[in-house]
């Protein structure tokens, strides 16, 4: 049994033990903001966005790295699930992706503040959170399991259905390469309400190799709903 300077002195030396690691914790952590953060990739597109975030209250709906309302949709991984074409095309009009179904507000942005919220979106997403948030434990869609590029995951799959997989907003795509052409699909992709005007698919902001990697996945979908 110890005395009562040895106790006293068995404390302060633990003290001081624990205090010294605590402190080197501490150090080791603040060393690793920097990188773990992406503070390298901060410009000023990526600042402007944050502060567009805050003044819009985006988080009295959505989460951000664990923070927020359980309203919407978790963002801190967004861009890696959707993309920059989703997020784009959503924050322009968020009723002409989901008619009738979207609950988010249309704040009439500028293509600044478009493109600043994009990046700051991006840029969250690229930090090192050390595996937050968990990814779900899902199994991929089937569709997406045989080479369909990453746009149609991120972009089309979010309204469109295909093997059974993806959303109802928009007709089924089995069986689309059969039934169109390729001139159609070229022409739809391009601009759905120069094809149909009442057309509720948005003019999608896709890059030429997007387009073109879409027409390849959608006309080699010929098998399906007839």
């Amino acid at each position: 049994m110890l005395s009562k300077s040895q106790a006293k002195t068995f404390f302060l030396i633990g003290t001081g033990v624990f205090a010294a690691i605590f402190a080197v914790l501490t150090l080791d952590t603040f060393q690793r903001i920097p990188k773990q953060t992406n503070a390298g990739e901060m410009n000023e597109s990526v600042i402007r966005g944050k502060h567009l975030f805050e003044q819009k209250n985006c988080m009295g709906c959505h989460t951000i790295l664990g923070e927020g309302a359980y309203y919407a949709p978790e963002l801190t991984k967004v861009f890696e699930r959707r993309g920059e074409n989703f997020i784009k095309a959503m924050l322009r009009d968020p009723e002409a992706m989901y008619p009738g179904q979207r609950k988010m507000v249309n704040y009439r942005l500028s293509e600044q503040e478009i493109t600043d919220l994009t990046s700051f979106l991006q840029w969250i997403g690229k930090m090192d959170l050390n595996g937050f948030p968990p990814k779900p434990d899902l199994a991929p869609p089937t569709s997406l399991q045989t080479g369909a590029p990453s746009v149609y995951s991120q972009t089309c799959a979010a309204c469109h259905s295909l093997n059974g997989q993806g959303g109802q907003v928009g007709p089924a795509l089995d069986g689309i390469g059969k039934r169109r052409d390729l001139a159609f699909l070229e022409s739809w992709l391009r601009d759905p309400m120069a094809v149909k005007p009442d057309s509720k698919m948005p003019k999608l902001p896709l890059s030429e190799e997007e387009i073109k990697s879409l027409l390849t996945f959608l006309s080699s979908q010929i098998q399906g709903e007839q």
